[in-house]
């Protein structure tokens, strides 16, 4: 048992490692208004393994802290993070194929509400929502599908 959960502490560990390591070699376009967070591919890794939803949150939360990120991002954004890879965990039997759909959802929905209140930028939320909802798609659409299909093999 013991060896069960080193194992999934490792996992956690080093999904949050690498979820920091891109968002910061990213860092141009992991925050923002516009962004393609790179590093949310990942959150297609709860499809394999449950120790990537604590990894994927873990990751988020600091790569929000070392990013400069103020309270409420560090705070609702990891949160975003965390919900779509709970929700992403959930459907791994039923429709893994849609596993992008929920950090798609949970981040389009609350970082633009981050981005408006938090950091004062003055954008229309709905506008902000097609931006990052569009960044998402790209990375966690398009490259964790991609991901996911390599994985699979």
């Amino acid at each position: 048992m013991k060896n069960k959960h080193a194992a999934f502490l490792t996992q956690a560990a080093m999904i949050a490692a690498i979820y920091v390591v891109l968002t910061l070699l990213f860092r141009p376009v992991s925050f923002g208004e516009i962004q393609v967070r790179i590093a949310e591919a990942l959150t297609i890794l709860p499809l394999f393994t449950p120790a990537a939803v604590p990894g994927v949150f873990a990751g988020c939360l600091i790569a929000n802290i070392l990013g400069g990120g103020i309270l409420v991002d560090i705070i609702f954004g990891s949160l975003a993070t965390l919900i779509g890879a709970v929700l992403t965990y959930r459907l791994r039997n039923c429709a893994p194929l849609l596993g992008p759909l929920p950090p798609i959802a949970s981040n389009t929905v609350i970082i633009p509400f981050v981005l408006f209140y938090g950091y004062g930028f003055n954008l229309p939320i709905p506008f902000m929502m097609l931006t990052v909802g569009i960044g998402e798609v790209l990375s966690c659409g398009l490259l964790g599908l991609t991901l996911y299909f390599a994985l699979k093999r």
